[in-house]
């Protein structure tokens, strides 16, 4: 049996750091959404990936992809944003077998509301804690990264 490579001293502070990042930037990330605006990150990051989107429609399987979710993860949240009338699904004309969903004047309406807090909080969180050079230092890491946990380049982050 193969020996473990084990981490050293400095990979794991590295690693132990990085790990606390990962565990209290999402929830930090979604207090503020969900304290401001009513929705939860995930909520957000759907509005935001169809307001991006040309026309602001995506199909359901486009969308899922660009925000790393499941089909049955999407759809329960896709029926709570249609609920509160942000997003609006349609049969795809294209292909019968698809959904399409489209941003509604509403559903733009609340990306524009929640954006500037919401870029704000990453400001505050992330960016402005770190200098120019390590903002470029960390889009390199992060793309490094996303080439291994990403490498069919699913999400839009792993394209850019």
């Amino acid at each position: 049996m193969n020996q473990p490579h084990w981490l050293s001293a400095k990979e794991r502070d590295t690693w132990i750091r990085f790990a606390a990042v990962a565990e209290l930037l999402p929830a930090a990330l979604n207090l503020q959404l969900v304290n401001d605006e009513g929705l939860t990150h995930f909520d957000y990051y759907a509005l935001a990936m169809l307001s991006e989107a040309p026309g602001r429609v995506l199909r359901t399987s486009a969308l899922a992809a660009r925000t790393n979710a499941t089909l049955p993860r999407l759809s329960r949240v896709l029926s709570r944003l249609e609920d509160a009338g942000w997003v609006h699904r349609a049969e795809c004309e294209q292909d019968r077998r698809a959904t399409n969903v489209s941003l509604t004047q509403s559903g733009w309406e609340k990306v524009v509301a929640a954006a500037p807090n919401h870029v704000a909080t990453v400001r505050r969180l992330v960016i402005d804690a770190l200098t120019d050079e390590q903002v470029e230092q960390l889009g390199a890491i992060s793309r490094a990264m996303l080439s291994r946990l990403d490498p069919e380049c699913r999400m839009l982050a792993s394209e850019r």
